[in-house]
């Protein structure tokens, strides 16, 4: 696999993790690449334009590249209008590989490329399009599946509602499906009828040059933090799916006298992510905590790292979460996890050896997960220094060879065509 097209409709690789709608996808994507891109692979990702200042072209690093289509307003959009703008996003895509040569010289293909890679179901509805209009293998990866996102309640209504059945469209005529984890597998085959053979499992990464253990006290000095206390930190998106609410109850719930204080990293997302975010600041308020939650906006990825070092505990009360790279990245610091027993989270989390698994989402349920760590240090310790050796295992140059390894073998396959 010499050249690759990946789609990223609706979140750019380059955007912000933590605001709107960029999250650990934005992540996913940029490691993915770039690993593949160092690899040998040239990887040109097209995402759609949410500002008229972005150029159409950024060279990241060689043979990286991402493209910025102007597709609909330059502005920032609904998913549910997003999914109104596919067919041009496709054609978006097509248009600019036409203007070329954007693959590697002497391609066979005449889009220049060998294979494409969708992102999100958005991306996937386009690549099912380009797919069969290139006569290309589709490679989809779907992060979350709206069937599941019903089945755990969180659903938000920000989705077009055909998303459902278009993911189920797409399964079907994905030449491959990726996965994080046997639990994600588990569900495409459950809840969409996928077929297994055509799904494969490759787990994210962590980059390990910015995730690795180190000294506390040192790292809530750099954020200007309480040296002293024993700190909770929430990493994620505010809006309901992410559960900061129970971080905060938890919070509030913890034994008299407890000296805990909880940060908070992230900013609103999704159509009710601001109303979220108030009664978040409301609950607060009214728990009497105000000094002892610290709010921060969301921060650059290589920086996210230092919240980690900096505590105790690290929380994930997700309603659902088809991998949680938040979690592998806490534990890659050496922080013991409190997650929601759902999803990716039970395969990254390994409960009682690198944290803890909470099966039921109550503020109670997690006060009392976090306090038994609070109150046995050296247990703590003892799984922070698991989870750390647990995540030495996952890298993004893995991932890559399992990804090349793949597009290789779809080379000399027969396309899967639609049922």
């Amino acid at each position: 696999m010499r050249s690759l097209a990946v789609l990223s409709m609706h979140t750019s690789p380059l955007a912000q993790p933590g605001a709107g709608d960029g999250g650990g996808m934005n992540v996913y994507v940029r490691e993915l690449c770039t690993s593949l891109a160092r690899s040998g692979t040239q990887c040109d990702v097209f995402t759609r334009a949410w500002s008229p200042d972005l150029p159409a072209v950024v060279p990241v690093e060689p043979g990286l590249r991402v493209h910025n289509l102007e597709v609909g307003p330059p502005r920032p959009v609904s998913k549910a209008e997003l999914g109104r703008m596919v067919e041009e996003f496709a054609d978006a895509v097509a248009d600019r590989l036409a203007e070329g040569p954007w693959g590697p010289p002497g391609s066979a293909h005449p889009s220049g490329v060998d294979g494409i890679h969708a992102h999100y179901w958005l991306s996937g509805a386009a690549g099912h399009v380009l797919k069969h209009r290139w006569d290309l293998p589709l490679v989809t990866t779907f992060h979350t599946l709206e069937r599941v996102k019903a089945a755990s309640g969180a659903s938000d209504g920000a989705d077009d509602p055909r998303r459902g059945q278009v993911e189920a469209d797409v399964i079907g005529c994905s030449d491959a499906i990726v996965a994080s984890n046997p639990f994600e597998a588990d569900q495409l085959v459950e809840l969409y009828d996928a077929s297994p053979e055509r799904i494969h499992i490759v787990p994210p990464g962590v980059d390990h040059a910015f995730f690795a253990p180190g000294q506390r006290a040192q790292a809530r000095r750099a954020l200007g933090l309480p040296t002293t206390g024993r700190m909770l930190l929430f990493l994620g998106r505010i809006q309901p799916l992410k559960g900061a609410d129970l971080a905060v109850g938890a919070l509030a719930e913890l034994r008299s006298g407890s000296d805990a204080f909880l940060v908070v990293v992230g900013g609103p997302s999704g159509p009710s992510g601001d109303d979220e975010l108030g009664r978040l600041h409301k609950a607060v308020a009214d728990a009497g905590l105000e000094h002892r939650v610290h709010w921060f906006a969301p921060q650059p990825h290589e920086l996210v790292s230092t919240f980690c070092r900096a505590a105790d505990v690290c929380l994930v009360p997700s309603r659902s979460e088809s991998f949680g790279l938040v979690a592998l990245e806490a534990a890659a610091c050496g922080v013991p996890v409190v997650a929601s027993a759902v999803g990716g989270l039970r395969n990254v989390v390994r409960d009682g050896a690198t944290g803890v698994l909470v099966p039921t989402r109550s503020a109670g349920a997690f006060a009392g997960a976090t306090q038994r760590l609070l109150d046995a240090p050296n247990e703590a310790a003892r799984m922070g220094r698991a989870a750390a050796r647990a995540a030495r295992g996952y890298t993004w140059r893995a991932a890559a060879e399992r990804l090349r390894g793949l597009h290789h073998g779809l080379a000399d396959r027969v396309l899967v065509e639609c049922g």
